[in-house]
């Protein structure tokens, strides 16, 4: 009978604590399952050999009960036949067949009894699968949602608001910088630019000057020449 107990407390309120020690409750619960089916196919196969063994006594009883009846019907022919003797030695012999009888019949209610006690804990055993099944999914949906609002949970603790928000306001100074420099740069261009329009054109300024002065130059020798051609 002790696979009886151990089923029964595997399905107390232990189960539900073996059930927050286990590192995968999904898996867990799977397991009993499992168990429970494996528990009923040995249990079942105990009824059936209980059962043989009532069927088994039965039988015994019933040639007991004939064997005795057998005797007691010799008896009365010899009494028939005026054979006192013979009729004490069938008696006898229904003695012992009696007493047959009533061990027979002990041994049959005992069985019996056991058989309807072991049949009772399998129907016991199915019914309890046949609830463990039906809890099944429920047991796992809930393990899952545990798992899930665990890890949102440890998600969100570990969030430091304050950090992530000086990161970003640091973020921010940064691309601020970067447009200030991009600023700064396009101003200097923009200050070269004119730098180079004011060189060109004090350029420009030069170079005029210096045409003026070579046509002047020029002017002037051409001026010579035709007064000393006069001249001559």
């Amino acid at each position: 009978m002790g696979i009886f107990s151990r089923i029964g407390d595997v399905l107390k309120a232990n189960i539900n604590d073996m059930i927050d020690r286990a590192e995968d409750p999904e898996k867990m619960v799977k397991q009993i399952i499992l168990d429970l089916q494996k528990d009923i196919r040995t249990s079942t196969e105990a009824l059936g050999k209980a059962m043989a063994s009532q069927r088994i006594a039965e039988r015994q009883h019933e040639q007991a009960v004939r064997t005795a009846a057998n005797w007691e019907s010799k008896a009365k022919a010899a009494l028939s036949a005026g054979d006192t003797d013979m009729a004490k030695k069938a008696l006898s012999y229904k003695v012992k067949a009696d007493a047959d009888v009533d061990s027979t019949a002990q041994m049959l209610e005992t069985i019996t009894n056991q058989t309807e006690t072991i049949r009772d804990q399998v129907e016991a055993m199915k019914a309890k699968l046949d609830e463990a099944k039906s809890r099944q999914s429920m047991l796992i949906a809930r393990s899952q949602m545990a798992k899930t609002q665990k890890k949102l949970a440890q998600s969100t603790g570990g969030l430091d608001a304050s950090a992530a928000l000086d990161k970003f306001n640091r973020m921010e100074e940064k691309i601020e910088r970067q447009e200030a420099e991009a600023a700064a740069f396009a101003e200097i261009a923009g200050s070269n630019s004119d730098m180079k329009s004011f060189e060109d054109l004090e350029n420009d300024m030069k170079v005029d000057a210096e045409l003026q002065r070579l046509m002047a130059e020029m002017n002037s020798e051409q001026t010579d020449n035709t007064a000393e051609g006069g001249v001559l």
